[in-house]
């Protein structure tokens, strides 16, 4: 049998172009499809102590996986810099991930540099950060005090069992849940609890998640298993869709969908009709929100990604650090989002059977979810 070769991120990376006239941020900046620039995503490393099997399986990312050097990583003055940049051009969110976010070392000095940060007029950011959890419980009460308004969560199931395969570390699920507490205990909310759900493996974990977190200060969103980079076997098989995931809690504790709390929001809400609390729905696969995707990527080592899916990067560290301008860049940054046009949720057939033959995508752990 052939031997089975997964190629993990396409390291043809498209250069940024500097465009021939400048032009001034003006604080909005629609792309091709007349979605506004509004959220950073921004990767501060490409590792992580979890193996997950919908994002760093154990058979790829072994202990012989080459990750990027710490001379290949932005520093988090340029970080600081590319965030500032964006926050010119309308960006109001900022979200930091990984990897697994609590492993960059001095992350709070990060924090604390994005916080100083202000919108055009005046208001502070949305400052969040995605994590695992394992690391919570020891960091919530510093990166509160840095300026990080709350935290996402990633907790796949509650039985310590099931929880422990999927992150394949051996790591226990009440750990997680005492970083939940700690971030609740410093400040850092809403706190979102996301979980993954494939079929087979931990779908039985719905209303056990469900049960446990109504009726709590903590958001349960549910997210379906997402055909993201190359090496977590996706099949759609596997996906559970977020209309079944509704039906079966609602079977037990009825809902009702709500307003979404702002536009592009990436979950449906829906809330307990006991006024009990509210869980979220993340439906890339089968109800594709692409139409009101607002949101950008910066990998760890400065690439931009302008979509989840992207199969290629544009080279942002490259300006950063061949001395341009930061009107040079703010102007190289903008032409690339208006000439966005990504929506692959929305063509996903199409594009899954062409990248069977060539190109694959950017994995998840390389720019965040």
């Amino acid at each position: 049998m052939a031997e089975k070769i997964i190629m993990l991120n396409d390291t043809r990376t498209g250069s940024l172009p500097v465009p021939a006239v400048l032009q001034a941020p003006t604080g909005r900046v629609d792309d091709a499809l007349a979605r506004p620039l509004h959220d950073l995503r921004i990767s501060v490393t490409d590792r992580c102590n979890f193996r997950c099997v919908y994002c760093m399986p154990k058979e790829v990312f072994d202990k012989d996986y080459p990750y990027l050097p710490h001379a290949s990583l932005l520093s988090f003055e340029e970080i600081t810099r590319v965030a500032r940049l964006f926050v010119e051009h309308g960006v109001e969110k900022l979200r930091l991930t990984g990897g697994e976010p609590l492993l960059r070392k001095d992350i709070e000095r990060l924090v604390g540099m994005l916080r100083d940060l202000r919108t055009p007029s005046g208001r502070p950011l949305d400052l969040t950060l995605t994590t695992n959890g394992s690391l919570l419980a020891r960091k919530a009460r510093a990166l509160k005090d840095a300026g990080l308004d709350r935290v996402t969560v990633s907790l796949d199931a509650l039985d310590d069992a099931t929880f422990r395969r999927m992150n394949d570390v051996d790591f226990a699920v009440t750990d997680v849940l005492d970083g939940i507490e700690a971030a609740h205990a410093a400040g850092l909310g809403p706190i979102k609890v996301n979980m993954v759900v494939k079929r087979g493996m931990n779908d039985a974990e719905i209303l056990p998640m469900a049960r446990h977190f109504k009726a709590t200060p903590f958001i349960l969103r549910f997210i379906e298993f997402m055909d993201v980079g190359a090496s977590n076997g996706w099949n759609m098989d596997d996906v559970v869709p977020s209309r079944e995931i509704a039906s079966r809690i609602g079977a037990e504790m009825p809902l009702e969908p709500v307003e979404p709390n702002y536009h592009g929001e990436t979950a449906t809400r829906w809330r307990y009709l006991d006024g009990s609390g509210e869980i979220g729905l993340i439906s890339s696969v089968t109800q594709a929100f692409c139409r009101d995707c607002t949101r950008i990527r910066l990998s760890t080592e400065g690439q931009l990604y302008t979509c989840l899916f992207a199969t290629r990067g544009h080279d942002l560290r490259a300006l950063l650090r061949d001395g341009r301008s930061d009107l040079e860049i703010s102007s190289a940054i903008a032409q690339l989002w208006r000439a966005r046009a990504d929506r692959y949720s929305e063509t996903r057939t199409i594009h899954t059977a062409a990248l069977r033959g060539g190109a694959q995508k950017v994995e998840m752990s390389y720019i965040g979810g």
